[in-house]
């Protein structure tokens, strides 16, 4: 399969079997795999744009109540 670079060969992506597309970085380890060519480049723009800021841990954790207020 053809290997197409983004972001001045930062990582680049590949259709694989059964149309997914898996991108790699530099070294060729596996960072995202997508459903599109489209999801791939923009999910792993996304988290290396993350571990270069080094806010990949400190996601912010929301938490909902399935508890109804009122009389019923």
């Amino acid at each position: 399969m053809e290997k197409k670079f983004y972001d001045d060969g930062t990582f680049y992506v590949e259709e694989k079997k059964y149309g997914l597309w898996d991108s790699y970085d530099k070294d060729g380890k596996c960072i995202i795999t997508a459903l599109t060519e489209e999801q791939c480049v923009t999910a792993t723009r996304w988290y290396c744009k993350q571990i270069q800021e080094n806010t990949l841990d400190k996601t912010v954790e929301k938490t909902y109540s399935s508890e109804v207020g009122g009389k019923l």
